[in-house]
C-alpha cells in the first residue's frame, strides 16, 4: 500500500477517567525522561512507541473508568461521525471502537488545510453532545466523556501503516472483552488502496 503526499497519523482517543492517575503520570515521566536523552530520530520515535505499548496497555486493563462505547448505539455513533470525517477531507482507512477508547489512522492529504487538533476538538464536541443524549443522565452534566487531547504517531511509511492496521483489526481479540466483541463490527479497514 502506498502512501499518498501528506500525512498519515496513528490516533487515540480515550473516554476521560479511563487510565489510572497515578499510574498515567508515571508513564509520562518515563517518556518525558526518554525523549530527552533520545540523540536521534530514532530514538525519540523509539520512545514515543514505548509510551504508546504502555499508554494502551492501562487502557487495555480497564481498572478505571467509564466504558460507554461497549454501548453499541455509542460505538455506533462514534464510528459514524470518524466515518464523516472523509467529508472534510480526511481519509480514515482503519479504525477500532473498544469499550473506553478508540484507535483510528488518519490520512492527511497534502494541501486539504485541515488542522488535526482542531479536527480532534470538533470530533470531541460531536461526539461528546451526542453521546449525553443517548446515555441519558448516566454521565453527569459536570463529567467530561472524553479525556481532553489524544494520543498520535505518525505513520512513517507502507510497511508500518500494515502493521499498525494489523493492530487495529486484531486489538477486539487480544482483549479479554465478552464473547460478542469478538464479531464486533466496530473495527473498520477499507477496502481500498488510499488515493
Amino acid at each position: 500500500m502506498m502512501l499518498p503526499p501528506g500525512e498519515t497519523i496513528f490516533l487515540t482517543l480515550r473516554l476521560a477517567g479511563s487510565i489510572p492517575a497515578q499510574a498515567g503520570r508515571e508513564l509520562h515521566t518515563q517518556r518525558v525522561a526518554a525523549q530527552q536523552a533520545a540523540d536521534s530520530l530514532e530514538a525519540h520515535r523509539r520512545a514515543e512507541k514505548q509510551f504508546f505499548a504502555g499508554f494502551d496497555a492501562l487502557l487495555d486493563v480497564r481498572t478505571v473508568g467509564p466504558a460507554y462505547l461497549e454501548k453499541e448505539k455509542l460505538a455506533e455513533m462514534v464510528a459514524g461521525e470518524l466515518l464523516m470525517l472523509e467529508e472534510q477531507g480526511l481519509r480514515v482507512p482503519c479504525f477500532v471502537i473498544v469499550p473506553n477508547h478508540v484507535h483510528v489512522v488518519l490520512h492527511l492529504p497534502a494541501g486539504v488545510g485541515l488542522s488535526l487538533p482542531k479536527t480532534v476538538e470538533l470530533l470531541h464536541q460531536r461526539t461528546a453532545t451526542q453521546a449525553r443524549r443517548l446515555l441519558r443522565g448516566q454521565l453527569p452534566a459536570e463529567a467530561d466523556f472524553w479525556q481532553t487531547g489524544f494520543h498520535e504517531l505518525p505513520g512513517q511509511d507502507a510497511a508500518e501503516l500494515t502493521r499498525i492496521n494489523s493492530y487495529l483489526l486484531s486489538h477486539p481479540q487480544r482483549l479479554t472483552l465478552p464473547e460478542r466483541f469478538h464479531d464486533w463490527p466496530y473495527v473498520y479497514l477499507i477496502d481500498e488502496v488510499i488515493k
